[in-house]
């Protein structure tokens, strides 16, 4: 049986490719996740992709990969720093989250350095635009 594997994107990551495309880039959200579930199915893995603008989405969803999904890839963007409650959502899963973010966090405004959800999650992947996500991929797919 494949494995299942969960891409959260959180807030504004809906709009990836018209905002701020200095930091973020000119592609869509939509190329983008075409490009990140073909990698994800070459890799072996059933992938489905969530956005939610709405911590409490961000949060139900952690909450249903708990029992649907084998690992989860999460940009939560903003969220990141200050979110205790998608943090307590990742320790109480169960399951391998690795946080990845478009731009490098700890090259930007000093209160993104920070991330309240790095120590729970096991890894975290940022500064590699679309291919902080595909390098999630593979880090799940060696940790499964």
């Amino acid at each position: 049986m494949k494995k299942r594997l969960l891409i959260i994107h959180g807030p504004n990551i809906n709009l990836t490719g018209l905002r701020e495309t200095g930091i973020y880039g000119k592609e869509t959200i939509n190329d983008i996740n075409a490009e990140i579930t073909a990698y994800a199915t070459a890799a072996g893995f059933d992938c489905e992709v969530y956005q939610s603008n709405h911590e409490g989405g961000i949060i139900d969803k952690l909450h249903e990969a708990r029992t649907a999904f084998d690992g989860v890839v999460l940009n939560a963007g903003a969220y990141t720093h200050y979110s205790y409650a998608i943090r307590d959502a990742i320790s109480t899963i169960m399951i391998p989250v690795i946080e990845v973010h478009f731009s490098n966090i700890h090259a930007r405004d000093e209160f993104r350095h920070t991330s309240v959800l790095a120590p729970v999650c096991v890894g975290q992947i940022c500064g590699f635009g679309k291919y902080s996500y595909l390098l999630a991929i593979d880090a799940v797919k060696h940790l499964l």
